[in-house]
Parts: structure tokens; C-alpha cells; sequence
């Protein structure tokens, strides 16, 4: 166990076996904490404390994000230690962090501090989404993410609204403008610095085949949304977007014959490897100065929504990803989708650029599975398929062939 450097946030659990020096370490990675629960409004299950089975879902907050899928992998290496005789064939370390729905605080200096207790040849987890259902997936990296505020704050109080109406300005409608600019009307980014750099041609053809399917029950892809010249899979791992997260001005709920003092948008910026993100606030500050927008200011988000992750990518050609990917594809008789970067954020600089090692993530969720939401769940059929390509996997690398050590 280690004690977290930074005050009030969780501890590092880390497991580690250590069969032969000369045997390939693989680092493994879950996440324990959740997001709120959110117990009002649940349909499903029985709320988001208790695990309950529905036919092939079982719902409960963390079945998804992320208890579900770390224990998918630790059963996975007992499955391989059972069979071996209790052997895995390699070494295997195994860490659990309680922050990253939080942004990971403290997780990077503490890895920095104890980087030989951390250290490994390969990094392989799982979290977020396969593309399809049956369909293996490995993504490379992930995507970052940075959080603001936009807000438009022009005076105490309300003033009743047909005594004022048309004399004092509405910030509801300032703000609604200010954003037009920065999103077009079919959902196309418009600030040029904060779109993504051009694809590489590894990149654009790891997506070439990958399609995007949130099941029967999930929303279907808007294709006019999003930027006008790429494929869906294109804008999800291969682009940046903008997004509102919530845009709230008046009394959202109890509305009143009055102009709002106030109205706030709290937004998100998810962008790939590569995107300069460091001065993102002076950005969107200036771009909404150039457009005359001068009453929207542009700070950082509350302490509950400041989560900032960086964006790093493992090359779709590293040795240690054709070795996964053709051990999962044995396992399941499908072609693994690969992705170059899932489309949700997560710490995977620390392990990429702090740890110096390739990333390899291994989702066991799917598209609708309403992480983050309420009735979150998972599937069971895709959990047992989880189930064989993981000990595939294990089982593979203990049998040797993987890449040199260093």
C-alpha cells in the first residue's frame, strides 16, 4: 500500500509476482473508486450499491468503470495459474488506485518516486468500450481531456421580467451566442487551435475497418454531426471534440417570471496526442474576444469537475502491440479492432512517458453500458468472451515469443 502525496485522495494498492528475472513483467492497472451514484434514478437492478443480475446485464455502479473490468483480468491470470500449475510463466504487478474519476491526483508523483516498484516491459489493462460487441478490441492510448468554465455574470440578482425585459441584457442568450462560435451548427469545431493535428497514415488505417456500434439499445451515430470530413471512427479516435456538459442559467427546475443574473456553461475539450493544450483557457479566451463575445469569461472548472488528463499513443507497429493483437485475434476467431487512442481519458501518460512503457488497453464494456449514468452495467456474454481472450493473453505471454526485454 502506498499512502497518496497529495492530502484527502485515495492510497496505490500494489500486487506484485515476481516468478524469474529474465521473464517479461507485465504491469496491470483497475481503478476503484466510482462516480456518483445517483441512487434516484435508477430503473434498473437494485441501485447502484448492490450487484443484480437482469437477464444478460448486471447492473451496479462500477460494473463497467472499472471494478467489473479489473476482475475480469485478475480471474483471467488465476484461470492461467490453475492450468500451470501455479505458474503464470511470467511476472505479473498489479496495481489499483482509488482517484481516477478525480483525475488521478498524486498517482504520477507517486509512480515517480517509486518507479522501480512500478516497473515492467508492458502495460496491459482494461477500461472503456469495445467498438463492437463481439468484437476483440485494443487501444493503443487515449484521448485527454481538460475542463473549463464559460460564464456570463452581469449583476446581483434577478429583475422581474416584464418590468425589465428588453432593457437589461439576458446572459442566457450571451452565452448561447458565445458558444455558437465555437461550435457550429452541426457540430463541427471552429476554433482552428484547438482542432487535432492531422492523422498519420498509421493511424487512418488502424480505423480504416472500425466501426462504431452502441447495440440494440444504444443511440445510433448521428452521421451529419460531428467534423464534416471523417468517418465516425475518425471523429471518436482520431479528432478532438467540444462538448457542453451542462449550461445552466435562471433556476433550472423552478423557473420564474425573471432575467437571470448569471448563466454558466461547464465544458470539455477531449483531444488527442499531439493537441497543444497548456494555454487552452487564453485560447478560448481570445477567440471569443475576436468575436466580440467580451462578457464571457473563461476560468477554470469547481474542484468536483477539474480532472485534466494528457494524451499519449503506443504505435499501432510496436512489437508489443502485434503481439497482443495476434494473441487476442487467435482467441476469438475475430479480427481485433484496434484503436490508436479510446475515446475516453485516463492516466496513461504516467505508464507511457513516466514509466516508458507501450500501453495496451483491453476493453471488456461496451458502447451503451451507461457508465457514468445511471443503470450502468455489463454484458455477460461479452464478459465471458472477456474472460477467454484474457487468459488467452496471459497464456500467451507465458508461453514466450514476447518482444526483447528493453
Amino acid at each position: 500500500k502506498y499512502d497518496n502525496p497529495f492530502k484527502g485522495q485515495g492510497p496505490v494498492l500494489l500486487a506484485t509476482r515476481i516468478e524469474a528475472p529474465k521473464l517479461p513483467t507485465v504491469l496491470g492497472y483497475g481503478h476503484g473508486d466510482v462516480v456518483r451514484g445517483l441512487e434516484d434514478q435508477w430503473t434498473k437492478g437494485k441501485g447502484p450499491w448492490i450487484t443484480a443480475r437482469d437477464g444478460d446485464r448486471l447492473y451496479g455502479r462500477g460494473t463497467a468503470d472499472n471494478k467489473g473490468q479489473h476482475t475480469i483480468n485478475m480471474a483471467a491470470m488465476r484461470a492461467v495459474m490453475a492450468e500451470r500449475g501455479g505458474k503464470l510463466g511470467f511476472n505479473a504487478k498489479f496495481m489499483i488506485e482509488m482517484g481516477e474519476e478525480a483525475g488521478s491526483k498524486g498517482l504520477k508523483e507517486l509512480v515517480q518516486k517509486h518507479k522501480d516498484d512500478f516497473a515492467a516491459d508492458a502495460f496491459i489493462a482494461s477500461d472503456g468500450p469495445r467498438v463492437k460487441q463481439e468484437r476483440p478490441t485494443l487501444s493503443l492510448g487515449c484521448r485527454g481531456a481538460v475542463n473549463f468554465d464559460l460564464v456570463v455574470d452581469l449583476r446581483e440578482g434577478g429583475h422581474h421580467s416584464g418590468n425589465w425585459g428588453g432593457l437589461i441584457a439576458n446572459p442566457g442568450f450571451i452565452l448561447a451566442h458565445a458558444l455558437t462560435s465555437i461550435v457550429g451548427q452541426k457540430g463541427e469545431l471552429l476554433i482552428e487551435e484547438l482542432k487535432a493535428p492531422p492523422m498519420s497514415a498509421a493511424v487512418k488505417a488502424a480505423l480504416a475497418d472500425v466501426e462504431i456500434d452502441g447495440g440494440d439499445k444504444g443511440p445510433q451515430v448521428d452521421e451529419w454531426w460531428g467534423e464534416p470530413e471523417l468517418k465516425p471512427a475518425e471523429r471518436v479516435y482520431g479528432a478532438n471534440t467540444f462538448n457542453i456538459l451542462t449550461y445552466w442559467t435562471g433556476t433550472p427546475g423552478r423557473p420564474v417570471n425573471a432575467i437571470p443574473p448569471k448563466a454558466v456553461a461547464n465544458c470539455q475539450l477531449r483531444f488527442i496526442a499531439g493537441t497543444k493544450v497548456d494555454n487552452i483557457i487564453e485560447v478560448v479566451q481570445r477567440h471569443l474576444k475576436a468575436k466580440g463575445h467580451d462578457l464571457v469569461k473563461v476560468v477554470p472548472p469547481p474542484a468536483v469537475n477539474d480532472g485534466t488528463f494528457s494524451a499519449t499513443r503506443t504505435e499501432p507497429d510496436h512489437p508489443w502491440a502485434a503481439f497482443v493483437q495476434g494473441s487476442l485475434q487467435r482467441s476469438s476467431n475475430v479480427k481485433t479492432a484496434i484503436v490508436p487512442s479510446m475515446g475516453g481519458s485516463i492516466c496513461n501518460d504516467i505508464f507511457t512517458d513516466d514509466l516508458g512503457l507501450p500501453t495496451m488497453w483491453i476493453p471488456h464494456s461496451y458502447a451503451s453500458c451507461s457508465q457514468h449514468w445511471p443503470d450502468e452495467h455489463i454484458l455477460m456474454p461479452l464478459t465471458r468472451n472477456a474472460l477467454q481472450v484474457m487468459a488467452g493473453l496471459y497464456w500467451d505471454i507465458g508461453e514466450g515469443g514476447t518482444p526483447k526485454k528493453g
